[in-house]
């Protein structure tokens, strides 16, 4: 998976969110503008291409004020949407 397809979906508000990063980001204390903004910044460090229903990707990044942040993120190459999975 390509980190710049994740990045064009967040530039063009192309985001799923489910109720678990939902959660995982509230217990966190982190916004979703925190968690978009790693991404753009960040690296891919692990893929997992056979998940379901998509191939995801464990993405590690740094917020605006430097805190380490990892994301699980698929993407649907069908509809050019971004899904992100837990923080």
């Amino acid at each position: 998976m390509q980190i710049s397809d994740i990045v064009a979906a967040i530039q063009n508000r192309r985001v799923r969110i489910t109720d678990h990063a939902d959660a995982e980001a509230r217990g966190d204390r982190l916004s979703y503008e925190e968690a978009y903004y790693s991404v753009l910044q960040g690296e891919v460090i692990e893929d997992y291409p056979n998940d379901k229903p998509y191939p995801s990707c464990l993405v590690c990044g740094d917020t605006v004020s430097g805190d380490p942040v990892h994301t699980v993120w698929a993407f649907n190459p069908d509809n050019r949407w971004a899904v992100l999975f837990t923080v």
